[in-house]
């Protein structure tokens, strides 16, 4: 079965065409600065990526661009659109409505929509790209793969907030969670790679990258994750604050002339890595090479960084009475050796020594613990849209 794999931003698309049965990439690419001028990147396996500028005043036109490249009669993926046999869309909130992935009817459209409100950004434009594909490719069954339905399984003691109970009553006020695809994809994973009981197994999954969470998985089930009702929660990313004292907003706004429009945008843009380290930049990358040179605020946003992440993994050590193995990935995770050997460095109450070698690897599938090691550390690459055509052809056969 070919599967394409949808997941609409507010003014970008990614996409690729999928072919299940052998799980390898047919096609990928995507369409940028949709509603300004335009830009389809696409890339059949095998070959060179075509750029091409062109309007894309709407994603329905982005979303035609891409059909026509993969029926391209010289570097086409497919024939015919008849080929794509499912759509299997990235949906970022689903609320407390969906705790697994479904296919897509008129019910389900309008329960996504009862939840732009948590996610004003991501939820429309998923609907968007929804509504466009049902146009174009009428017949062709949808799969929405949410964000937050790996983080249903989490406990009220994990989701909910020191808050008056009617917030969560009356608005859905509580802790949701977000790269779920990911974090479900990498636990499962790690059970397999690490040769652990999926039925007896307890994993700690920390996704690092501008955006950035960790779960705790206990026999395949998240019980806890770092982000909240909204990604802003949680851990130090790129550009987002993570954990606040709360009244730091008020005192900023009131020195700074600022109104809540513009604390949030402190806090979503300018604070994390970018914040700390001077604004120099929210790419490790660039902070790692500042760092380097003796630069001291990207020295201190690294450790910041680090020390983060250890202290969440080691709550979550203590919520699941211990852990069997700690998972590394997303760009920083799988990328950056110096994080994870800053991070692991606070890990030696879990008997856990680094293997220097194996951490030095960019990008791969290894265990990155020696051997005598009582917890396992790995690295394990996402995919996310492997995960979401994964479930689109379980729903859809």
């Amino acid at each position: 079965m070919k599967v394409l794999v949808i997941n609409c931003g507010s003014s970008s698309l990614k996409y690729q065409l999928i072919d299940s049965d052998t799980e390898n990439v047919l096609a990928k690419g995507l369409c940028e600065r949709i509603g300004i001028d335009g830009r389809l990147v696409y890339q059949k396996a095998g070959l060179d990526k075509e750029i091409t500028e062109a309007p894309m005043p709407t994603h329905k036109e982005a979303i035609q661009m891409v059909l026509d490249a993969l029926t391209n009669e010289k570097t086409g993926a497919i024939k015919s659109l008849s080929e794509v046999e499912a759509i299997g869309h990235r949906v970022v909130h689903g609320g407390e409505k969906f705790a697994s992935s479904t296919l897509i009817n008129d019910d389900v459209i309008k329960a996504v929509e009862e939840c732009n409100e948590l996610a004003p950004l991501h939820n429309p434009a998923n609907l968007i790209g929804i509504r466009v594909c049902a146009e174009l490719m009428p017949g062709v069954p949808q799969v929405a793969v949410f964000d937050t339905a790996f983080h249903q399984t989490m406990p009220p003691k994990a989701f909910l907030y020191g808050l008056p109970l009617k917030y969560y009553k009356d608005y859905k006020v509580r802790r949701y969670g977000f790269h779920g695809t990911s974090h479900s994809f990498v636990s499962k994973r790690a059970v397999e790679f690490l040769g652990l009981d999926k039925d007896n197994s307890k994993v700690i999954v920390c996704h690092l990258g501008n955006g950035s969470s960790i779960s705790a998985v206990v026999n395949g089930k998240c019980i806890d994750t770092t982000m909240g009702l909204t990604p802003l929660e949680g851990m130090i990313m790129g550009t987002r604050s993570g954990n606040i004292d709360p009244a730091i907003m008020e005192y900023v706004a009131k020195k700074e002339n600022l109104d809540i429009k513009g604390i949030m945008n402190v806090l979503n843009k300018k604070s994390g890595l970018f914040g700390l380290s001077g604004d120099l930049s929210s790419d490790l990358r660039d902070l790692e090479s500042a760092a380097g040179e003796g630069n001291e605020n990207a020295k201190h946003a690294l450790e910041v960084l680090a020390y983060d992440v250890a202290k969440f993994v080691g709550g979550y050590v203590a919520a699941m009475n211990g852990v069997d193995a700690i998972v590394f990935t997303a760009g920083i995770g799988e990328n950056s050796g110096t994080v994870r050997k800053m991070v692991v460095q606070y890990f030696g109450y879990l008997g856990i020594t680094l293997d220097e070698e194996a951490n030095n690897t960019r990008g791969e599938e290894i265990v990155i613990s020696t051997p005598d090691s009582k917890v396992k550390v790995a690295v394990i690459p996402t995919n996310e849209e492997l995960a979401i055509c994964r479930d689109t052809v379980a729903l859809v056969k």
